[in-house]
């Protein structure tokens, strides 16, 4: 009688999940449909232009459904959906820094969604509890500075973040802007979690008196370290690598600060009210797809990717990048506090100046 039971409860279980897999796939198949039946949709994207213009144009191979995108920094999107107020002008987020993300979703902007692809994410780290994004990459925050530069100068490389405090590195660093960069807040909440709240302010009140130029985009100040024209930029390493394999840029060396350093996670999203909502779901699952994300290094952009199933950039680890070897950072404080935090450092820099215009 056991052994009978044994194998009427193991037949259920078999059947019951094939049962599953079927309503899955049934569900993808009529997600496919309905996404179709749309015909279009709208992608606001904050990685890099080449990688964007990849992902949408295989997603338009894949399904026939036309899309339209622009690349726009984190800053900027999350100012055009904020000003939007639920009438999005576009279906989706892709790509950029989560601390823009995180404001957006607290303000009721992101529409929650529950993508099967998530199964495949490395750690519940790499989404937000809700389904309001998910992470798609992850980039290690650093230095990447020009050593030829440096070195007719007789500087040192600097090997941590107080280093960029040295008044031989004046008008030497670049930075992104904090009003538009998704980066830049990163770095906010960064220096406010590794040196306390005051302490954090002040340094970024301190290294300011060091900053020639900050930079709309995050990527910014990697775009111009090999000309030389920025000597020491702070940003994603991943920028760095870019440069150096993809342009050619032998002269530049990437620095992990040696007291610690942060990450970014690069994430996708739905905005609240948008046109096309089933187009957009669609469009989750894609990017958590190998289909989409391998597309990155393929297209100059080595962050590492943070799904189970997708193969991870080599270049990356041969510079000696290592994913797991970050602080850990408080997600929650930055998605709490990232518009305080802004306002208290604008204020410490006597309310900024030309160099923080976003227009």
């Amino acid at each position: 009688m056991k052994k009978f039971l044994a194998i009427a409860l193991s037949l259920v279980m078999v059947f019951g999940l094939f049962a599953v897999r079927g309503v899955q796939a049934e569900s993808m198949d009529d997600l496919i449909a309905a996404a179709k039946a749309e015909g279009e949709l709208i992608v606001y994207g904050s990685c890099e232009e080449e990688y964007l213009a990849a992902a949408c144009e295989h997603f338009e191979e894949l399904y026939g459904i036309k899309v339209k995108y622009q690349r726009l920094s984190t800053g900027e999107v999350q100012s055009k959906i904020e000003e939007e107020n639920g009438t999005p002008s576009a279906d989706v987020w892709f790509g950029g820094t989560t601390d823009p993300y995180n404001v957006c979703a607290a303000e009721g902007l992101l529409e929650p969604y529950e993508a099967q692809n998530a199964s495949h994410l490395l750690g519940d780290a790499y989404k937000d509890a809700d389904g309001q994004w998910y992470g798609i990459y992850k980039g290690i925050l650093g230095f990447i500075v020009n050593i030829d530069e440096l070195n007719r100068m007789g500087l040192e490389v600097p090997q941590d973040w107080a280093d960029l405090l040295k008044e031989e590195y004046k008008d030497l660093i670049w930075l992104s802007n904090y009003n538009t960069a998704g980066t830049a807040k990163l770095v906010i909440n960064t220096m406010i979690q590794k040196y306390g709240h005051d302490e954090g302010i002040q340094y970024l009140a301190d290294l300011d008196k060091n900053i020639h130029v900050y930079t709309k985009s995050g990527s910014g100040p990697s775009k111009n370290v090999g000309t030389g024209e920025c000597v020491i930029g702070i940003g994603f390493l991943h920028d760095g690598i870019t440069q150096i394999v993809d342009n050619g840029y032998g002269n530049i060396q990437l620095v992990i600060p040696s007291s610690g350093t942060s990450f970014e996670i690069g994430a996708t999203a739905i905005f609240k009210g948008a046109a096309h909502p089933n187009a957009a779901k669609l469009w989750i699952e894609y990017a958590l797809s190998p289909e989409c994300v391998e597309l990155a290094q393929e297209n100059g952009s080595y962050q590492f990717l943070v799904i189970d199933n997708a193969k991870q950039p080599e270049v990356a680890e041969e510079f000696g990048l290592n994913p797991e070897n970050v602080m850990d950072y408080d997600f929650e404080d930055a998605k709490a506090n990232i518009k305080t935090y802004i306002a208290e450092v604008m204020d410490a820099l006597g309310g900024g100046d030309d160099r923080f215009k976003t227009e």
